[in-house]
This record gives C-alpha cells, structure tokens and sequence, in this order.
C-alpha cells in the first residue's frame, strides 16, 4: 500500500508542478505584454526592474494557478491510471478506491492551506507592490522621458510643449494652464526642469526667466519671473494606490475596513424626538445602508477564504472524472478542466457583480461552488468505489 501511496503521489506531484508552471505562465503572459514589456521596449525599465514586475506579479496569478493545476493533474493521472488498467490491478488486489486516494486528498487539502496564504496574505500585498511599482515607473518616465517638439495632453490642467529635452533639462517651454477660478494662464520659459516627489508621486516643473500672460475676466496681465514653479497632478491615479483597492486587500487588512465602517456608523445621532415609527424607520434605513457599505468588503473577504478551498473540490471532482474518461491523451484532461473552472469562475463573478445587493446575499453565493463541486464529487467517488 505505501508503494502505491508514493508512486501515485509522486506522479500527481509531478503533474501538479508543471501545469502549474504552464498556467503561471499563461497568465502572466497577458499581464505582462500589456504593462512591463511596453515599459522595457520603451526604455522605462531596466531588466531587474521587469523581473521584480514579474516576481510581484507571479504570488497573484498562482491564486488562479493552484486549483487550475491540481485538478489538471488529477485528470491526468487518474485518466492515464484508469486507461493502462493500473486500477483494475489495484482493485483485484482487494485495495479500495478510497483508501488508494487518500494521500491525494491529504495533498489537496495541504494545498488550500497554501491557497488560504496566498489568496488571503500574499497575493495582495504583491498586487499592491507591482501597482505600485508600475505607477512609479509611469511617473519617472513623465519627468525625464517628455518628448520632445510634441505637445503633451495627458496631464490634467496642462497642455505642454518642450522644445528640447536633455534628460530632464528643459529648453524652450510652452505652458497652458487652464483654471477655473483665476482664468487661464501661459507660460514660456527659456528653460526648466522637472522634480520628483517619489512620495506623493508627484511632478514639479521650475521654469527659469518665465514670462507669463494671465487672462482673466477678458484682461491680459503680462509678468515675468526668475523661476515659477508648477505642480503637475499626473500622478492623481498613484496617490488613490496609496490606499488599496478592496479587491488588493489582504484578509487583515478587509478586516479592519470593515471594523472602521461598522465603528463609524455604530453611533448615529439623537433621535429621540422621533415617533416610535419614524425610529423604527430610521434605524431600518441605517441598517440598510450600513449593510450596502459593507456588503462589498463582506464578499471580498468571503470570497478569499472560500476560493481557498478549490483544491479540495476540483480534486474531488477531478479523481472520479478522470477514472471515467478513461483516457490518456492531455488534450482531453485540459479541456475537462478548462470547462469546469470556467463553472467554477462562473458563481465567484456572479458574486462580485452583485456585492453591492445585499438583499441576494452574494457572499453566500462565491461559497455556492465549493458546495456543488464537494458534493459532485463526493458523490462521483461513493459509486467510483462501488464499481
């Protein structure tokens, strides 16, 4: 029996580490061709730069990567062990289905403590991390990478042309600063240069010998000046970084948003002086808004602790489907698994869509999967154990 033990563990731990490896690098692929090699045929990134991009990048896709390779490497195995006939050999011997799968089981369910550490602590952080890399690389190119001889749009309140950029050193800068409250401004200096704020992830441009018209309420005022200096919000999308997206969140992290929300609204104001109905309708419309404040965090969280336990049901599943295919071929394997992960993906995103629905309860329904997929399988294994 342990000889059986091993061998089948090692054939699934073999199978487990490359389709996770060739997941990891399927989905890295697209990830990676849309920001960090743009960033390096730009010359924006350095090689080290592009690989700590993909390191930070590798802990949120295995998210997806773990459960999608266990349940390809039990189809395989056990569709290659069923179709040699090694399992009507174990079954004439007199070992059971069950008691042959055991070790498998123990595995899959290592593997959702390894899922629960990444999904929950690990992958978030690095998401964060890679954001933030990214953001950081997209301002240091605003500042020393602005074209030359083209005028530059992106930067919200401005429209800049540089007629020579050495590196950071300006010559010849045209400015056009539109505001609201004090009319329209322009500038031309003979030169400039740009500052970082790493911190606030904001640029600062200083335009020496500036001579600057400002129209307001249909008057032109003409000044000069030794050096003006210009706040440039490009960087307003990586301040929002600072503080992370939900769904970039780690478990703790979901936590102690939700203990600040359900703290802040646990103190509403007097309401004494109202009716008995009016209170009950109030404290009815508090509790209506508290729970669509919090519903959004309340699936995040559930949704990072269920989607650790798709090892476990994708192998429950994977097992008594792979003795039933009866095939070896891999093709086969991966479109079984393909399909059922598209399912699985399927109730997690419905989920997500109505995190703000309370009333549909969606952090019961990213559970819903895990339920379906343990019971099919639990099910599919009771009468593989039969036959």
């Amino acid at each position: 029996m342990r000889t059986l033990h091993n061998y089948l563990t090692r054939q699934v731990l073999a199978s487990l580490l490359l389709t996770v490896a060739v997941f990891t690098f399927v989905l890295l692929l697209g990830n990676v061709l849309r920001e960090v090699l743009s960033l390096l045929v730009n010359r924006q990134a350095s090689f080290g730069v592009v690989a700590q991009a993909i390191g930070l990048l590798i802990p949120f896709v295995w998210v997806f990567a773990l459960p999608m390779g266990m349940l390809t490497a039990t189809l395989l195995i056990f569709g290659r062990f069923s179709a040699d006939q090694e399992l009507t050999a174990v079954r004439a011997s007199g070992i059971s289905l069950l008691s042959l799968i055991t070790p498998i089981l123990l595995l899959s369910l290592a593997l959702c403590g390894v899922s629960a550490l990444v999904n929950m602590e690990i992958a978030p952080r690095c998401r964060v991390a890679y954001t933030n890399l990214i953001l950081n690389l997209k301002v240091q190119f605003s500042a020393f990478q602005l074209p030359e001889d083209k005028m530059i749009k992106d930067i919200p309140g401005y429209i800049l042309y540089v007629k020579k950029n050495r590196r950071g050193n300006l010559e010849d800068i045209l400015v056009y600063q539109a505001d609201n409250t004090n009319g329209t401004r322009t500038y031309h200096a003979e030169r400039g240069n740009l500052e970082i704020d790493s911190t606030n992830k904001l640029i600062y441009l200083h335009l020496y010998n500036a001579k600057g018209i400002n129209f307001a309420q249909n008057k032109g005022d003409i000044g000069a000046s030794e050096e003006v200096v210009l706040q440039l919000d490009s960087g307003s999308a990586a301040k929002s970084a600072r503080h992370p997206a939900i769904s970039d969140m780690s478990f703790s992290q979901l936590r102690d948003e939700l203990r600040t929300i359900e703290r802040s609204l646990a103190h509403p104001p007097s309401m004494s002086r109202l009716s008995p109905e009016a209170l009950r309708s109030k404290k009815k419309e508090m509790q209506r808004q508290i729970s669509d404040l919090t519903s959004p965090i309340r699936v995040q969280i559930h949704r990072q602790v269920a989607f650790s336990f798709a090892c476990f049901g994708f192998t429950l599943v994977g097992i008594p489907l792979g003795i039933r295919v009866h095939r070896r071929e891999t093709n086969i394997g991966i479109a079984i698994a393909l399909l059922l992960v598209a399912v699985y993906y399927c109730f997690i995103l419905l989920g997500q869509s109505l995190d703000t629905r309370p009333e549909f309860a969606p952090h019961l329904i990213v559970w819903l999967p895990n339920f379906i997929f343990q019971a099919v399988g639990a099910v599919l294994l009771w009468r593989a154990n039969r036959y």
